[in-house]
């Protein structure tokens, strides 16, 4: 019998120890790979004659990453206030930790004028998301410079409110050179209504889009759209200002979205 009870003992052990990695790789959302190492740029665009400043997020790695995926993210409207491109940290160095080159760009300086308050937001807002747009292709440009082992065709968005806009806005520009578009909670700019790029979104509880902005029902089903809704997150905690229950919902629907 104690022969028997310490063979039964030797094989589960033996069982658990084949198990556990296959389990650590199937669940990438407990799991984390790499350290996460931040560097920052100063780029500027001479045509528009505007500095374009950048956060960056990536896996501490010896060798290159082939293909790395890349992610450009743009921040919420902070009246100008720098460092708004690195308010995001829990989302960047999430995805970086998985792998990802995470681009966080600032779009507001301080010397830009202040978004309009009245006026239809549809008309006096489109210079702001065109700035936007032109400052992700430029950053895009660069990047490919610099960074030639990331995948470049399979650039990926990530944008809250106003810089969900923007990135909403690159999507209608520039549809051929994004492949997913990640909206958390943008208001304003209507959604494409197309299968590529694909389009995800994770809507607050506080806040309402206007009419027009997010597909219908029917056609979300037609185009592959996914909409989400957050009960307990609103609109303003969707930057650091989560908390971790939050954040882990967040990022969990994120790496859904990104896989």
């Amino acid at each position: 019998m104690y022969k028997k009870i310490c063979s039964f003992l030797l094989c589960s052990v033996v069982l658990f120890n084949c198990v556990k990695p296959s389990i650590a790789q199937s669940s990438s959302l407990v799991f984390t790979s790499y350290k996460v190492l931040e560097d920052s740029l100063m780029l500027f665009d001479k045509t528009r004659n505007r500095q374009i400043p950048v956060a960056l997020y990536f896996p501490h790695s010896i060798k290159k990453l082939k293909n790395q995926p890349l992610i450009i993210v743009s921040h919420g409207y902070w009246q100008n206030k720098g460092g708004s491109n690195k308010a995001y940290t829990f989302i960047t160095k999430y995805l970086a930790s998985y792998g990802y080159f995470v681009a966080s760009i600032q779009h507001e300086l301080p010397n830009d004028d202040l978004i309009p308050t009245t006026g239809i937001p549809q008309i006096v807002r489109r210079p702001f998301w065109e700035r936007g747009s032109d400052n992700i292709l430029f950053v895009l440009n660069e990047l490919k410079k610099t960074q030639p082992h990331l995948d470049f065709k399979h650039v990926i968005l990530i944008g809250h409110s106003n810089g969900g806009d923007m990135s909403i806005l690159f999507a209608h520009k520039h549809p051929e050179l994004v492949d997913k578009v990640i909206s958390l909670d943008s208001r304003r700019m209507p959604f494409p209504r197309t299968a590529q790029p694909k389009l995800y979104s994770l809507r607050s509880s506080d806040q309402v889009a206007d009419e027009g902005v997010l597909p219908s029902l029917e056609e979300q089903k037609k185009y592959g759209i996914t909409i989400i809704k957050l009960n307990n997150t609103i609109h303003n905690d969707m930057d650091d200002n989560a908390n971790e229950v939050q954040r882990k919902e967040i990022n969990e629907y994120i790496m859904r979205f990104l896989k």
